[in-house]
């Protein structure tokens, strides 16, 4: 008699995690699992949670309740090295007046990549080099930004935060996603309720610990 295939744990995996701040909860208790070459959102009303289930995920932010785990293993420093936070409000987001090309400069120097200015000018495509960062059209914006972050050295997972407030939808970012996904990396994308039915990725339910997908 054939044994029944064993769990496969999640690579990443959240449960119950909370973070509270000094006079308010930032983030509900959520649960989510993503694994290495996979593709899932987030869904939940925007505010400090987003941002706060970034933070915690990639271990740059304490949590009151609840466990995170990279391979099963707790400690946060491993999951500082191994996931990137892709355009996070107020923490990675590239100011708005900042040139096209020095962002996409700075992003190399994370990847740890060359950086003359034919491998700059063959990033930045058809756009001006000098175009201020907030009037990139959205699909280039989020694309450039998790194209770049997929290139730094032991990521393994990549966490974009609300790209709707830049008016990328799913769309934009899920073709970018899934190509990213397929080399590796997993891709979580947070995102808000009024985004969620253009979405045709599994879904997690921010402050919420029940998971599906969207049909």
């Amino acid at each position: 008699m054939t044994a029944p295939p064993a769990h496969r744990r999640a690579d990443l995996e959240a449960a119950g995690l909370t973070v509270r701040g000094a006079h308010v909860v930032m983030l509900r208790a959520t649960s989510l699992t993503l694994a290495a070459g996979e593709v899932r959102a987030v869904v939940g009303e925007p505010g400090h949670g987003h941002t706060a289930l970034a933070l915690a995920l990639a271990g740059r932010l304490p949590y009151d309740a609840g466990t995170v785990t990279l391979d099963g293993d707790p400690g946060a420093g491993r999951r500082r090295r191994a996931v990137a936070l892709v355009d996070v409000p107020g923490v990675s987001e590239p100011d708005g007046p900042i040139p096209l090309s020095t962002v996409v400069h700075e992003e190399l120097a994370f990847a740890r990549q060359r950086r003359p200015r034919r491998v700059i000018r063959s990033w930045v495509g058809d756009l001006d080099p000098s175009t201020r960062f907030e009037d990139v059209p959205p699909p280039h914006r989020v694309a450039l930004l998790l194209q770049l972050a997929a290139l730094r050295p032991g990521v393994r997972f990549l966490v974009l935060t609300l790209p709707e407030r830049y008016g990328a939808e799913p769309v934009h970012w899920e073709p970018v996603a899934r190509e990213i996904a397929a080399s590796g990396p997993g891709v979580l994308v947070t995102v808000g309720p009024t985004t969620a039915a253009g979405l045709s990725v599994p879904t997690s339910r921010l402050g919420g610990v029940s998971e599906g997908a969207v049909a």
